[in-house]
């Protein structure tokens, strides 16, 4: 299991919190330090059954600099997504588990780093 961690967000501690109570078996990615490639991202999105603009913190002040919210959200600008977020790591919602069973889900509730554990 790995997760996808901000070290200055309080979802995430409180994920690595949850996760070390149990006693789980986890690394920490720290996204913005160990950027995702546009691969990753990709591997990433298949295994949430997400779209780049589902996990896309648009209201920060990159994505604001972009106009994220203008963009179309389609099959056709799915890849300029993408690279927005490999360009704009910050722009990643977080916290994001991949379970090990090949699944993976964003993680800002006790409910939903539980589910991962269960996986």
């Amino acid at each position: 299991m790995e997760i996808w961690i901000n070290p200055a967000c309080s979802k995430c501690r409180s994920a690595l919190t949850l996760l070390d109570a149990e006693g789980a078996d986890y690394t920490v990615r720290r996204y913005l330090e160990d950027v995702p490639t546009e691969d990753e991202i990709r591997a990433v999105l298949d295994r949430l059954g997400l779209e780049p603009w589902d996990i896309t913190r648009t209201q920060e002040a990159a994505a604001k600099e972009l106009g994220l919210k203008d963009w179309a959200r389609d099959a056709d600008t799915r890849g300029r997504w993408i690279t927005a977020l490999a360009e704009h790591p910050g722009l990643i919602q977080r916290p994001i588990i991949t379970a090990d069973d090949g699944t993976a889900l964003v993680a800002r509730t006790d409910e939903a780093v539980r589910d991962a554990l269960s996986r």
